[in-house]
């Protein structure tokens, strides 16, 4: 069984095939990807995905994560200009190491998403099963 390596970084967006949001946002989330090759863009599916992504809590389009190692940096909903996640993405990963780290547990909510909010142990236990 072989299980394909992950980047270090991870970018999520979780939507619904039905949402014109999403819809209308996916192209430029698309651009970015092809601007962060060093990056694992991902387009999940709450709904189609929901057997493997576990139960994230979704309550609003689009709703992002971003993850940088084991660290679960962003889990929110984030305004459908793909200006914002450029420039999240840029401050996050300007983060040092240790500054990471004090980041994703700053506070409960952040302490929750590291709980919670793992995409990157769900998609290589995904990974791996479909491997099998």
């Amino acid at each position: 069984m072989t299980v394909r390596p992950l980047p270090d970084l991870l970018v999520v967006c979780l939507c619904a095939d039905w949402c014109g949001t999403c819809r209308e946002y996916r192209p430029g989330f698309d651009a970015l990807a092809r601007g962060w090759p060093q990056a694992g863009f991902h387009w999940v599916d709450i709904e189609d995905d929901a057997d493997w992504i576990g139960d994230y809590d979704v309550e609003n389009f689009p709703t992002l994560l971003i993850q940088r190692g084991d660290l679960v940096l962003f889990f929110g909903t984030m305004l459908p200009q793909h200006q914002f996640l450029q420039r999240t993405l840029e401050t996050l990963t300007a983060l040092s190491d240790e500054e990471a780290r004090a980041y994703a547990f700053a506070n409960d909510e952040r302490r929750a998403w590291q709980r919670d909010c793992n995409f990157r142990a769900a998609l290589l236990k995904h990974d791996a099963a479909n491997e099998a």
